[in-house]
């Protein structure tokens, strides 16, 4: 994709963390220069904390409360084709079960009913619309309902001509965006810009063209969502802020935008994958052409990656590791013959649930999912197969392609067949996708 076809900075990783909450296992990776031997390397748990010496000095870890290293547990294990650069160890880990995961602050288990609620602009933190209470907030059907009409029903689509639009006092949520109706003061903060998107993929220039009314922030131009039907209003999770209208309560300055939109959708990515018991995810553009394949491994990893500085030294102000979902991923725009084989064979057996963002935000997405991936341990970054160990539920992967996690997430890139038991291109965390 244009807008992405960059150098990719990587980063020489000295120490990398993996921790399993549910598995109660570990994977430390060590560079071999800063160890020499696996003898060299001590691992030794404290107070929510990893503590990790080497030739090159002492590392603590902070990890999340109630989580601490079993004793004695710390093994060398194989490091494989990267033997010559990286020392691999497996360990064990002690979950208590007081520690829950952290509460989601989603926009999906914000709403309800009768409450009243401010929207911002995500980026500018401009108050688009004030004081709004909902009488309903329901959950539109999933994604790809319309598809599985013929199946419900035995005549025609009782649908096709029909629309779920939401009443005056409504709020609709979807899996990636919300509804509701448009009011006087939209005026003041919003914007319309009318976009033709072509609806094949051909240069057919017969084809007809589908109008797209792009909603915007009148403030700094963001776009928002779109105007789906006259006086109602599609806005995306990822461009807007919902928060309690509680008296003269200021709103929070706006964190990084990168990191908003990895939380955000890894957030969202896990609530689907538990809600739809389904793991794969067709990341689409609003004209609903295929972006990005996502394949959710797993979303009880702990992630902490830790550069090495120019001099050698382990580089970091506060380690702590972090919650992520793991990922494989493909991009849709990439021009190899194995990557457009997955694209198609998802397209055909439409195996990726859909989820609809911007073409900005899309772009967004796998540029976070990169970038996680060049925090990677280099035998990380790609995997050209793996297969699923009934015994220890361990992956085992000849690493060819790369990896990434994202805070709250893990991903991977470059996929020869993403069915259960096929071979793949490209593991890693969403970088890991950070929660």
């Amino acid at each position: 994709m244009a807008g992405l076809e960059m150098q990719r900075k990587t980063h020489e990783v000295g120490v990398f963390l993996e921790l399993r909450r549910r598995l109660h296992t570990g994977l430390l990776i060590v560079r071999k220069d800063g160890a020499g031997s696996p003898a060299d390397v001590v691992v030794t748990g404290g107070d929510s904390a990893l503590c990790i010496r080497t030739l090159k000095g002492d590392l603590s870890l902070g990890l999340p409360s109630g989580v601490t290293l079993e004793p004695g547990s710390c093994i060398p294990t194989s490091a494989g084709k990267s033997c010559g650069e990286e020392l691999h160890y497996r360990l064990r880990i002690n979950v208590a079960e007081s520690s829950d995961e952290e509460a989601s602050d989603s926009v999906m288990e914000t709403l309800r009913a009768k409450e009243t609620y401010c929207f911002h602009c995500q980026g500018c933190m401009t108050r688009l619309l004030e004081d709004r209470v909902f009488k309903r907030v329901l959950p539109l059907p999933n994604g790809n309902w319309n598809a599985l009409v013929d199946d419900w029903c035995c005549h025609s689509d009782p649908f096709a001509k029909e629309k779920l639009q939401p009443r005056p006092e409504d709020c609709l949520l979807g899996d990636t965006f919300l509804l509701l109706a448009r009011d006087d003061s939209c005026d003041q903060t919003l914007t319309e810009e009318v976009s033709r998107v072509s609806t094949d993929d051909g240069q057919d220039s017969k084809k007809p063209c589908r109008r797209l009314v792009l909603i915007s922030c009148k403030s700094c131009a963001a776009e928002l969502g779109e105007a789906v039907a006259p006086g109602t209003l599609k806005l995306y999770f990822t461009q807007v802020l919902v928060e309690p209208a509680v008296g003269d309560r200021k709103t929070e300055a706006s964190i990084k935008r990168s990191v908003f939109v990895e939380r955000t959708i890894a957030a969202r990515l896990a609530e689907l994958s538990n809600s739809l018991s389904t793991f794969h995810f067709t990341v689409q553009t609003p004209d609903e052409k295929p972006f990005l394949l996502l394949w959710l491994l797993n979303s009880d990893s702990i992630i902490a990656s830790i550069p090495e500085t120019c001099d050698g030294t382990l580089h970091s102000p506060s380690p702590r590791a972090a919650r992520a979902l793991k990922l494989l991923y493909v991009a849709c725009s990439n021009p190899g013959i194995m990557q457009r084989e997955v694209v198609t064979s998802w397209e055909v057996n439409v195996i990726g649930h859909p989820v609809l963002l911007p073409q900005k935000v899309c772009e967004e997405l796998q540029q976070v999912i990169d970038d996680s991936n060049s925090t990677l341990p280099a035998s990380m970054r790609h995997m050209r197969s793996y297969e699923l160990d009934p015994e220890d539920v361990l992956f085992r992967a000849q690493t060819e392609q790369a990896s990434t996690y994202s805070r709250t997430s893990g991903s991977m890139e470059g996929h020869q067949n993403l069915r259960m038991a096929g071979k793949q291109r490209g593991v890693g965390p969403v970088d890991h996708l950070w929660a």
